[in-house]
């Protein structure tokens, strides 16, 4: 099965919050998109999102925030807390994002975003989008580039102007580019589950994310779904590496790594609440040299994983897509455009990727070094200090030209 797209199509592999935001970016500007997606089906899986300024003012210029203001919460602070006591360390004011960064932060179940995000592909006449499409193979010619596909049992191919590679942490283009060395187990192991708002205590309800700090671990949960369910995630050290990214567990085998010595009662009540939970083992990928060759790029998780110590992995997928449909509006040429997306967002991902790591050690901490830790939190930043700590990322501008909104 042969289809021949137009000179101006632009394939996406993989229909995830990256995959899907390019789509829209890149319509706007003009462009036909075909996305290929490996599922047959999308389904409301996965934890919930930190939707920070710097990706919230996309969506919103992108026209969603109709769509996602029936779904979010609006946080007014995310509270840091010493896991065997229960303690503050801090308050972080995100609820002032909009007075600090001109835009705001949300917190959302990734199964809301995606949902609206498919909705306005949908309504778009220049996106197409193919389900239980897995890309095999591509071929770079002077036209542009010809995408080998299978579905349904059989084999197909496309060509189009370009090919960006969307298709997440196992990406089949990042490895067609030459990419052969894996995604590395990061020896930690992330839990999670959802819960009606009612099942939890009075303070769990409110509009806070709660992270919760402590030895070998750390929790976060929040309210979802304009407030009636609880998005709790839990990571710990562990040195499981299933590829998958719900594979089934148990109240027990999570509690066995949330000790009560080293975990309040209030937070081990809460992690007692789901009887079962969802889990993933983290990778990691150290920065690529090169993203991509001749009308192939990578976006997202395919280019540049991200621990979720820093809450940007979905927030840098979203940057990239403003970026790469900018770079398609101002530069002539898929290769040239590609190159130029590559070299705007290369340093700031790594430099993302980096500073997620590190956050994951910090929030790890116990003993004398997590005294320290403590200390710095609570004592000599602040919450407003420790806030402007991520005005670097928060304050982020896409330097977007899209017909029909505005970007920046």
């Amino acid at each position: 099965m042969r289809v021949v797209a137009s000179s101006r199509t632009i394939i996406i592999a993989g229909a995830g919050i990256g995959g899907l935001t390019a789509a829209l970016a890149l319509a706007r500007g003009g462009s036909r998109v075909v996305l290929l997606e490996q599922a047959p089906q999308l389904e409301e899986i996965g934890a919930g999102i930190q939707i920070s300024p710097n990706a919230a003012r996309v969506l919103i210029a992108l026209g969603l925030e109709e769509k996602l203001r029936p779904r979010l919460v609006a946080p007014e602070a995310v509270r840091v807390r010493k896991a065997p006591t229960g303690r503050d360390l801090v308050s972080i004011p995100v609820g002032r994002a909009q007075q600090y960064y001109g835009a705001p932060y949300w917190v959302i179940h990734r199964g809301d975003l995606q949902g609206a995000l498919l909705a306005a592909v949908a309504d778009h006449p220049d996106i197409i989008l193919t389900l239980g499409a897995r890309v095999q193979e591509f071929a770079i010619h002077p036209n542009g580039v010809t995408v080998a596909y299978f579905r349904h049992s059989e084999t197909g191919d496309m060509t189009g102007l370009g090919l960006i590679g969307a298709d997440g942490l196992w990406s089949a283009v990042r490895a067609r580019l030459g990419h052969r060395k894996p995604p590395q187990a990061a020896g930690r192991t992330a839990w999670r589950a959802l819960v009606p708002a009612e099942a939890v205590p009075d303070e769990f309800r409110e509009p806070v994310v709660h992270l919760w700090v402590g030895r070998d671990g750390h929790l976060v949960h929040y309210p979802v779904r304009a407030g009636r369910a609880i998005n709790i995630v839990a990571i710990s050290t562990d040195a499981w590496k299933g590829e998958g990214w719900s594979t089934r567990s148990d109240r027990e085998e999570l509690l066995a790594r949330f000790p009560a010595e080293d975990w309040a009662e209030p937070a081990r009540t809460l992690l007692a609440t789901p009887e079962r939970w969802l889990k993933w083992a983290l990778y990691d990928h150290p920065p690529l040299r090169r993203w991509g060759r001749g009308p192939v790029t990578l976006l997202g998780d395919a280019a540049h994983p991200t621990l979720p110590f820093l809450a940007q992995g979905a927030a840098m997928a979203i940057e990239d897509a403003a970026v790469l449909a900018d770079s398609f509006a101002r530069v002539p040429g898929a290769a040239a455009a590609m190159r130029h997306y590559e070299g705007q967002r290369q340093p700031r991902t790594a430099r993302i990727q980096q500073a997620a790591r590190a956050n994951g050690r910090v929030y790890h901490l116990s003993g004398p070094a997590g005294v320290v830790r403590d200390f710095a939190m609570n004592v000599m930043l602040g919450s407003e200090l420790v806030l402007s700590r991520y005005d670097w990322i928060y304050d982020w501008r896409p330097p977007i030209r899209v017909a029909a909104t505005n970007l920046t």
